[in-house]
């Protein structure tokens, strides 16, 4: 983590050398030195990185550095601030007349300077004592240690499995394939630490045709600290069985040649090889040379927290990733351990041990390893009330590493090895997730956002033609390929992720070992203090970079002064914040903003202007925003998020503000988005933009301004005059990144849409959203949804008011996975799905179309369909019969509606045929 910390520190002082070097005057050459002490720092930690756990000394050292690191960065930042209120970075020479820039100021910046480096100096002088290329003696032992504990026998069967018995079948099917003869066929046992990788590959090698099978069989376990020799040298000794001669004989063997005696063992076999807990691909690189082809049917078995091994290593193949336990499956592991032999004893308590223990079990968040640990503890547990003990203790149990040659011990231990395996990059990514309370669901556009805020995306990877925004999401599927992070929801696209999670004692380990990088803090109400009270946090200066409140449903005072904060976020009941906060200036360093009011008008004070690096600033409020023209001074903002009934801005205030990338400005003054006039004469500026909504069609198309949005990949336009609407869809065509078109009629002044046809040539659109009354020519014979671009995936139509089916068109999109019809978008009285139309659809949303009185679906239609989601259909006489002979595995998500019997006796029929299905 100290690695990522310095290389932030790194970056600051390189932005600064680059863009501000002319303010440095006679201080650049220092600046310079500590970039330079601060880069051979970050080598020596790149090198410590994995051996920190395990040396004391060092890891003293380490930290010492870290705090370093955050004090070069403090600097740079409080100097990059004082410039900016003499006027700016960008200003002609007579600023240097500023009173900033005279000696003075330098002097005591390069003061400052001189002794970060200094102490720098002092701990790289000691490094060589400290042989990182070595392990020290203590560590090396703690090491084999843990080696031994995690170390894994093919023979050792696990008792009590749960929920195995699908998965078997699985991995079953793909070892007992006889494929086409080629070299490597890998299967692989995918899932996070302590999920059961090993007890399923243990129950597939223990089984009996898998015995029958297979020739000869092998089992390694590979383990963080691969080493090659000694696993060759494993496999040959359990492939050949040699005699005392032949053993000693194959323990003087070198490397390649235990290579190519195994490699000739295995030639004229068909063999099983199990590599268990394998975590790089350069491992698999390297002891693949010793498996053969061997005779058809050959296999190799992975487990493994890491997909993307399991993927290069054998593409050919789909992992196979292990779910977490159902709350019944978990209890019943848990009940295993909990209640050995099922004594009477247990028995005569069930009722009430039950009830404290499925409370337990849920926070274990369905991890087999977690579970296990919980019940063996409170195997030794026999009266309640030392369950209720546990019970308000569960997470300092579950982290506690003891019973150590117990093979489920030390589940912390366990999780942390994922962590400390992660590249420093991704390390504060990790980290970043513990800021979210337990079980929140992750929308991962507002997670990469603020990762780019936080400065974990290096703007340099975009010189390199790379987004931060792809980066960031790269980074994300790492993590989930890693099974640190669970996908929680799809998108649209059915392939890419919409929300994420982090399992409870993942998050666990992120807010430990946050804490102790002075990395975040949480901050929520003490326990035992009155949930009624107001949460009163007063801040103080300290080390802590970011702070996270959990209010939990309570008003928020927020007092005091933290010069050093980079991010402060609130997670709570929006109905009920009430947020104090002091002056800006006490917080002169923050990034990262999230703010929610009650007010009926927010006057957001003019010392917002004052948070120059603020980089992320999210405003919600239930009544109406009045943004000051200060906001214009937050040089450094990527993304500006604001949702208010009402807003006013000063329409050329935005774009001044050359690093803005997402905007989005949300006015819902009178119960629909009224979009924001804004001035877009800084052509240079939108060039940057890639998200924007909602703004007022008449300002894109002045002077043609919507072309300047070369990188703009979602827009939300509102539209005034229907006159308008041609001209900018002939202006999108040549927007060639745009991915996500969102259009709405003012409906105060009641316009229609006209001919849409060049939307049709917008090729590049994958997601639509239409609302406003689409205007139709009874004569033509076309549909007039014609329009509609062949590459949609996801498509929304509300108040269109089309009068012809629009099914026969829609039906027909190759790609369109999710339709929405909400209020009144067809007026019509009958919709007709054909047979093998929708072929991909996936989800269906139909609301609101009071004047649909029947619906026929053909059986072959929808034949994908997982979601359906109806709703005041208040004239639909019969629920569509196709449904109901469908084979789909479809969710239903019909509200209850006493107002429309008629339609609920259907859904109540569609509820009990999907149930026994």
């Amino acid at each position: 983590m100290e690695v990522a910390i310095v290389s932030f520190a790194i970056e600051r002082i390189s932005n600064l050398l680059i863009h501000e070097a002319v303010y440095l005057g006679g201080v650049r050459d220092e600046v310079e030195r500590l970039k330079d002490e601060l880069q051979r720092m970050q080598s020596f930690l790149k090198d410590a990185d994995r051996k920190q756990e395990q040396d004391e000394r060092l890891r003293n050292r380490v930290m010492k550095i870290r705090d370093l690191a955050y004090d070069a960065e403090d600097v740079i930042d409080t100097f990059i601030l004082k410039v900016a209120h003499q006027g700016g970075f960008h200003g002609i020479l007579n600023r240097f007349t500023s009173i900033f820039t005279k000696p003075f100021h330098l002097h005591k910046m390069g003061m400052e300077v001189k002794t970060i480096q200094k102490k720098l100096e002092d701990i790289s002088k000691s490094l060589p004592a400290y042989e990182i290329s070595g392990e020290a003696e203590g560590s090396s032992s703690i090491s084999r240690m843990q080696q031994r504990l995690r170390r894994t026998y093919s023979h050792v069967e696990e008792e009590d499995v749960v929920s195995l018995e699908g998965m078997t079948r699985n991995v079953l099917a793909q070892l007992m394939t006889e494929e086409e003869d080629r070299l490597h066929v890998v299967v692989s046992i995918v899932g996070m630490g302590g999920i059961g990788k090993t007890t399923l590959a243990k129950k597939v090698y223990n089984h009996n045709d898998v015995k029958k099978h297979f020739d000869c069989f092998a089992w390694a376990f590979i383990s963080q600290n691969c080493m090659p020799r000694e696993v060759v040298h494993d496999v040959l000794i359990k492939v050949r069985s040699p005699s005392k001669e032949e053993r000693e004989l194959i323990e003087k063997l070198t490397e390649d040649e235990l290579i190519k005696k195994l490699f000739h063992a295995l030639e004229e076999k068909r063999y099983l090889i199990v590599l268990d807990d394998i975590w790089r691909i350069e491992d698999w690189v390297f002891l693949k040379k010793a498996f053969p082809r061997g005779k058809k049917g050959s296999k190799i078995l992975f487990t493994t927290r890491n997909k993307d091994v399991a993927s290069e290593a054998d593409p050919c193949n789909s992992p196979i990733e292990l779910p977490l336990l159902t709350d019944d499956e978990s209890w019943k592991l848990f009940s295993c351990k909990a209640f050995p032999g099922n004594n009477t004893k247990s028995q005569t308590c069930s009722k009430e041990f039950e009830m404290l223990g499925r409370e337990m079990v849920k926070k274990c968040g369905g991890l087999p390893l977690a579970i296990v640990v919980l019940g063996g503890l409170l195997a030794t547990k026999t009266s309640p009330d030392q369950w209720e003990m546990v019970q308000r203790n569960i997470h300092a149990y579950l982290n506690k590493a003891q019973q150590q040659n117990h093979p489920y011990g030390a589940v912390n231990g366990i999780l942390v090895l994922s962590y400390n395996d992660l590249p420093y990059y991704l390390k504060p990514c990790f980290l970043y997730l513990g800021q979210y309370p337990e079980d929140w669901e992750i929308s991962k556009k507002e997670l990469i956002r603020l990762w780019i805020a936080e400065g974990f995306i290096s703007p340099s990877l975009e010189r390199r033609g790379m987004l931060m925004e792809d980066v960031a999401e790269e980074f994300l599927e790492e993590l989930i390929n890693r099974c640190l992070v669970q996908v929680g929801k799809r998108d649209y696209t059915g392939i890419g992720v919409k929300t994420c999670r982090i399992h409870d004692l993942l998050r666990d380990l992120c807010v430990a070992e946050a804490e102790k990088e002075n990395f975040l803090e949480i901050i929520q109400r003490p326990i035992g203090e009155n949930p009624a009270d107001s949460l009163d946090v007063i801040l103080t200066a300290s080390k802590q970079r970011r702070i996270a409140i959990h209010s939990s449903k309570r008003y928020v005072c927020l007092k005091g002064n933290h010069p050093n904060l980079r991010s402060l976020l609130l997670f709570q009941d929006e109905c009920l914040i009430k947020l104090h906060i002091s002056k800006c200036k006490n917080f002169k360093f923050l990034r990262v903003l999230k703010v929610v009011q009650m007010n009926v008008e927010w006057h957001v004070s003019s010392e917002i202007g004052n948070l120059y690096h603020l980089r992320y600033l999210g405003l919600k409020c239930f009544g109406k925003i009045i943004l000051p023209r200060s906001i214009g001074k937050l040089k450094s903002l990527h993304t500006l998020h604001i949702r208010s009934d009402g807003l006013k801005i000063t329409p050329n205030a935005l774009f001044k503000l050359e690093h803005l990338r997402h905007v989005f400005l949300f006015d819902n003054a009178n119960g629909f988005c009224e979009g924001v006039k804004m001035c877009l004469a800084a052509r240079g500026i939108l060039k940057n933009i890639e998200t924007f909504k909602y703004i007022r069609i008449e300002n894109l198309i002045e002077n043609d301004a919507v072309l300047s949005f070369t990188n703009i990949r979602s827009l939300g336009i509102i539209i005034k005059r229907s006159k308008d609407v041609v001209h900018i869809l002939k202006a999108l065509i040549q927007l060639h990144r745009l991915r996500s078109l969102d259009m709405r009629l003012l409906e105060d002044s009641m316009p229609t849409y006209p001919d849409f046809e060049p939307l049709s040539q917008c090729h590049h659109l994958s997601i639509l959203f239409l609302r406003g009354k689409i205007q139709e020519d009874p004569h033509s014979s076309h549909h007039v949804l014609k329009f509609v671009p062949a590459n949609i995936v996801k498509l929304t139509l509300w108040g269109t008011e089309v009068k012809r089916d629009p099914m026969d068109v829609l039906e027909k999109l190759p790609h369109l996975r999710s339709l929405r019809l909400w209020g009144d978008s067809y007026t019509g009285t009958k919709l007709i799905c054909s047979a093998n139309g929708f072929l991909q659809l996936d989800s269906l949303q139909v609301k609101h179309l009071l004047e649909l009185e029947e619906w026929e679906i053909e059986e072959g239609a929808m034949p994908h369909l997982r979601s359906l989601d109806l709703a005041e259909l208040s004239n639909l006489r019969m629920f569509p019969e196709g449904l109901r002979k469908s084979e789909h595995n479809a969710e239903s998500s019909i509200p209850i509606d006493p107002s429309s019997n008629k339609l609920l006796l259907n859904c109540f029929g569609m509820k009990c045929l999907l149930k026994n299905r």
